[in-house]
């Protein structure tokens, strides 16, 4: 693939993180509970780390053409740190704003697993692979997580509302 080709993808990964830390530091402004706003503030903090990631990368690529080695080897035992405990779960405003960013986060996590595997296998940098495989291995982890905290909202406002036909 060409450089600036994987320059652009680079870019577009970066900017991906950088609206979703702003997200999560919109719903951490918005959360009333001091959990919610720590749950919100890990999710911010992770998405700098991302965002640290792909800058260092970037400039590795642009002065010598490759990638740096960022000790990516076994992204299979890779796991997002547990971000749901029940404080969060139980204080997280089911119909308002921060369910809301929940299910925009969903949407933003989906994007990136999808980028981040296909860039994995049309990666010819052999650590530029390790990573992608790395990121989509981890934001699939989150994702999976996103969406439980998301089905258990959804959960309790059905059960609140009665409406569950059974």
């Amino acid at each position: 693939m060409d450089k600036s080709n994987t320059l652009d993808i680079l870019k577009n990964a970066f900017l991906m993180e950088r609206q979703g830390k702003h997200l999560y530091e919109t719903a951490k402004a918005h959360a009333e509970n001091d959990e919610v706003k720590k749950f919100f503030q890990s999710l911010a903090d992770e998405e700098q780390e991302h965002m640290d990631l792909f800058e260092k990368q970037f400039q590795a690529y642009t002065k010598s053409g490759k990638f740096m080695a960022g000790g990516f080897d076994d992204a299979g035992a890779v796991t997002a740190p547990d971000i749901l405990s029940d404080a969060v779960k139980n204080n997280i405003n089911a119909a308002g704003f921060e369910s809301t960013a929940i299910t925009a986060a969903i949407g933003f996590e989906e994007k990136a697993v999808k980028l981040y595997a296909q860039r994995a296998k049309e990666a010819t940098d052999p650590e530029e692979k390790k990573m992608y495989d790395w990121l989509s291995a981890w934001e699939t982890t989150h994702l999976e997580k996103l969406v439980a905290l998301q089905e258990s909202l959804m959960a309790r406002i059905w059960e609140d509302n009665s409406f569950w036909p059974f």
